[in-house]
């Protein structure tokens, strides 16, 4: 597979096969031939193209690389070209999920309530140690928490994160499923978001339901978020 092109470490690892594409790039499975450990590398392409783009890219890997925690996925290495006048891609290796919260309730729908309360344990401790971090994530959703098929969970994607630099309360951003408008703004402090909570038990209520089509944003999130 045509992955690696002269990145001087790139021959450290095997590629297995894609597992996702996007208009930032494409994510493979990969075997680190140092270790043995199973990886996902993923390449992001063209990164100075746009300003925004390259501003996101690197504000998650700085963060990743600094938010060191079992609930959020770890960043192993990143891959650089030899020289600057070649640096157009970057290859970040993952540690390997294998898949996320979107997909598991999806396709299961024989989750017990120890499933959920255990999901929700995880996602409550990775938002803790975030927000002792002063940092918010602002775009938490199920298809940013990866998963395995032992239940563990893993928080990532942190493009959209941001630290705060006070201890004033801000509006902080949650992406809530796919229901327009897309972003919600709530107003609170530095205590653990009872919006990831509620967030959860939306897609609970969801998978018992079969569908989100009756269902009203009162029904989503409960009067305590609103008394905040």
């Amino acid at each position: 597979m045509d992955f690696f092109t002269e990145y001087g470490e790139g021959n450290r690892y095997k590629i297995e096969e894609v597992i996702g594409k996007g208009s930032y790039g494409v994510v493979c499975s990969a075997l680190d031939t140092h270790t043995g450990e199973k990886v996902a590398i993923k390449k992001i392409n063209d990164i100075f193209e746009h300003v925004s783009d390259a501003t996101r890219i690197l504000r998650e890997i700085k963060l990743l690389r600094l938010l060191r925690h079992p609930d959020i996925v770890e960043i192993k290495h990143i891959l650089l070209p030899p020289s600057r006048r070649e640096f157009k891609d970057i290859y970040v290796v993952f540690e390997l999920m294998e898949s996320d919260l979107h997909q598991v309730i999806k396709a299961n729908d024989d989750l017990t309530p120890e499933h959920y309360q255990f999901f929700l344990y995880q996602l409550l401790r990775g938002l803790k140690y975030i927000h002792t971090a002063n940092v918010f994530h602002r775009d938490l959703k199920p298809k940013n928490i990866l998963a395995n098929a032992d239940c563990k969970l893993k928080i990532c994607d942190f493009g959209l994160a941001r630290v705060a630099i006070s201890d004033t309360p801000t509006a902080i951003f949650w992406t809530v499923l796919q229901f327009p408008p897309t972003m919600l703004t709530i107003s609170f402090g530095y205590s653990i978001s009872i919006t990831a909570a509620n967030f959860l038990s939306c897609f609970r209520i969801i998978s018992q339901q079969g569908g989100t089509e009756h269902l009203s944003y009162v029904d989503l999130f409960s009067p305590s978020i609103h008394q905040q």
